[in-house]
């Protein structure tokens, strides 16, 4: 009878097999673990960078009230809005409209009777503290338009040289109160860019005016 075969481990060799098995069971346990944490720092990086560094995870928002703007070439910087604040204070009770265009000018609108005479160029007293205004501290970059209207009742031939007359008063008002001659701009367009209708005296006055532009050119 053939005797069956026996298999013999010596106790070092048992020892080395116990142990590769442990390692390999743990390793097969970790595989699982690792490849979840490496998912997870993965998708985490993933969202930092689209938070931080990406359009898709940027927040955006509306900048700060004092943050200079550009808007048609002129830049409105904190300090025009300082002034149009104080020229809102400076005009309160006379009808004078202080406003912001468009294209980031400051424009002052005076009516002119409040400013002449009835087909008269010379300044009233009670336009002088407005103009004192515009010509404080005027940053160098600032420039100046100063246009003067009427309305349609004279005709061009007088209007058209009063309107220029007025706005030259007011010029030579603000040279004599520093501001450099040539960064004043001056021109007379008579009746021709009515804001109402003619056809009342309520229109013909609003018509009369002075209309005070401040400018920054952005470049």
């Amino acid at each position: 009878m053939r005797r069956p075969l026996v298999l013999t481990v010596h106790a070092a060799d048992a020892s080395r097999v116990s142990v590769d098995s442990r390692w390999r069971l743990m390793a097969a346990m970790s595989l699982p673990v690792l490849s979840v944490a490496l998912l997870l720092m993965l998708g985490g990086c993933g969202s930092m960078q689209g938070t931080a560094g990406s359009p898709q995870g940027a927040v955006t928002g509306t900048a700060p009230a004092a943050a200079p703007s550009v808007l048609g070439g002129n830049l409105w910087s904190p300090q025009m809005e300082e002034r149009r604040q104080a020229l809102v204070q400076a005009g309160a009770g006379a009808g004078i409209s202080v406003a912001r265009t468009a294209d980031n000018q400051l424009k002052l609108s005076v009516p002119a009777d409040f400013s002449f005479d009835i087909g008269r160029s010379e300044l009233k007293p009670a336009l002088r503290p407005v103009l004192d205004e515009v010509s404080r501290n005027l940053d160098d970059a600032v420039r100046v338009t100063v246009v003067g209207h009427t309305d349609s009742s004279a005709g061009d031939a007088i209007n058209g040289p009063l309107s220029l007359d007025r706005a030259e008063a007011v010029r030579e008002y603000l040279v004599h109160h520093g501001v450099r001659r040539g960064r004043l701009l001056v021109e007379g367009r008579g009746g021709r860019q009515p804001v109402a209708s003619n056809a009342t005296e309520a229109g013909r006055a609003a018509n009369r005016r002075i209309e005070i532009f401040l400018s920054q050119p952005a470049s």
